[in-house]
């Protein structure tokens, strides 16, 4: 911020020459006016940072002269001034939006260190202004990376539901980006100034998953110390993204059911009915219609949910678009990682259009961070990119019997071998699923507690193998 700018008004020709003498020693811009009127026409000629305003002036008062110029400049911290005799008026000033208040008479370096503060106040507001743009500009619509037509489809219905605050469902494989396509519907919509929160519900344990939602009153259960506020009261006026919703329980279903229906709930362990203003938006990578047949997703909440569907189609039905991705990736690290490549040559990148690349663009997006990394510097070329893993058999998805048995002299023990095969293919689903334990489960043809078991029995510890695993 350059030289801070401070509006003083007050009736009193004295008390403006001594804040003006005070605040100028202070190495501030000075400008005073004798009337709450010529101060609002002042704060519409030049920029203004605090304002030092009397309460009780001819004319409009502090209180209203307060209000004019925050409807013309939000950012701008008001400290009033006031006489001993009226100081719940200027309580009342500060409930109104005041920064602070200052008897008179005043010493001038009290009135030096409320201006500091005030100014510190004003240079976090600038911070978190600036902030809020840079978040709205990187969430514009026509930032999403593809020209394919599958992509084409996705954001021009993005752009059509983005202002509207009907739940939304988006659908897709684990790694399409339906975080950054709610994002985008919040940041593109008539809530974007009031907060997006994020709930990972696969990742977050069942038992505090509740706690996490709609928050808990004080001694609700052990370890409650005090009340929190849940995501849905955080979210109010906003927009609240349940991400990977399909691993909600059945009983956690019902509630979030009631919230979609009524916009209202209670905290665990609490009486009071909370009501809230939320935009619902979900994710999930499963198929939620089949979930229903199963009865794992109830019906009614999967209707509530599907009123406007995404769906996210996975890398390999928009391959077109993996050029514009590799160059994006390339510059956003080349940013990142200080790196300098200038490219990809075509016949990698040619390569890179033929992968199925299960992971979709996360995947993509760690392959060219490890390239930019390992490369550092030039065009990538077909050398530098990984060897391709050995093919699966199209049909049963295991490795051929000769390219693992290695029978010795006195044969093999079957039961360690079979031991030692399943570790290897529950560690490749998972590694797939990125940690996801329902997708890994998914990717097996088994039971996610099944799955959840067998990691408990064999002893699994995920960090050895590089990747934390979610529930």
């Amino acid at each position: 911020m350059s030289q801070s700018h401070i509006l003083v008004i007050d009736d009193d020709p004295a008390v403006r020459q001594i804040l003006a003498e005070t605040l100028t020693g202070e190495g501030h811009q000075v400008t005073v006016m004798s009337s709450g009127l010529e101060g609002v026409e002042a704060v519409k000629d030049q920029p203004v940072h605090v304002v030092l305003t009397d309460l009780q002036m001819p004319g409009i008062d502090g209180l209203e002269t307060i209000d004019r110029i925050s409807k013309i400049d939000s950012k701008i911290i008001a400290i009033v001034m006031t006489g001993y005799g009226t100081v719940d008026y200027a309580v009342r000033a500060m409930k109104a939006g005041a920064f602070d208040f200052i008897t008179k008479p005043f010493e001038p370096d009290t009135v030096a260190v409320v201006v500091r503060k005030a100014l510190d106040v004003y240079k976090l507001k600038q911070e978190n202004h600036l902030l809020r743009k840079a978040v709205r500009d990187q969430y514009r619509l026509e930032h999403l990376v593809g020209t394919s037509a599958p992509m084409r489809m996705v954001l021009d219905f993005v752009e059509k539901v983005a202002d509207s605050d009907s739940t939304v469902l988006i659908e897709g494989e684990s790694g399409t980006g339906k975080e950054l396509i709610a994002r985008m519907l919040h940041f593109n919509s008539m809530r974007r100034e009031r907060p997006l929160v994020p709930v990972n519900c696969g990742a977050i344990p069942e038992t505090l998953l509740e706690s996490e939602l709609f928050g808990h009153e004080k001694g609700a259960f052990t370890g409650a110390a005090h009340t929190r506020l849940g995501r849905f009261e955080l979210a109010h006026g906003g927009t609240i993204f349940l991400d990977e919703v399909g691993e909600m329980s059945l009983p956690l279903q019902v509630k979030l059911l009631r919230v979609l229906q009524e916009r209202c709930f209670e905290r665990v362990g609490g009486t009071r009915t909370i009501n809230v203003d939320v935009r619902i938006i979900a994710a999930t990578n499963q198929d939620l219609a089949q979930a229903v047949q199963e009865r794992r997703f109830r019906q009614d909440l999967y209707y509530r949910l599907h009123v406007i569907p995404i769906h996210i189609p996975p890398l390999r039905e928009r391959r077109s678009d993996i050029p514009l991705l590799v160059n994006h990736f390339i510059a956003q690290f080349n940013q990142l990682r200080r790196t300098e490549i200038l490219g990809m040559e075509p016949d990698a990148l040619a390569r890179m259009m033929e992968e199925e690349w299960p992971g979709n663009i996360r995947e993509l997006e760690n392959m060219i961070e490890r390239l930019c990394v390992l490369k550092k510097r030039g065009m990538i070329t077909m050398g530098d990119l990984p060897e391709r893993p050995v093919k699966m058999n199209a049909g049963k998805g295991v490795e051929s019997p000769e390219q693992f048995i290695r029978f010795s002299e006195d044969g093999i023990n079957l039961t360690k071998e079979l031991e030692h095969y399943e570790n290897r293919l529950i560690g490749e689903a998972l590694r797939k699923a990125n940690g996801i334990t329902s997708r890994a489960a998914q990717l097996l043809q088994v039971n996610r507690t099944t799955l959840v078991e067998k990691l408990k029995r064999k002893g699994f510890d995920p960090k050895t193998h590089g990747y934390s695993i979610q529930n």
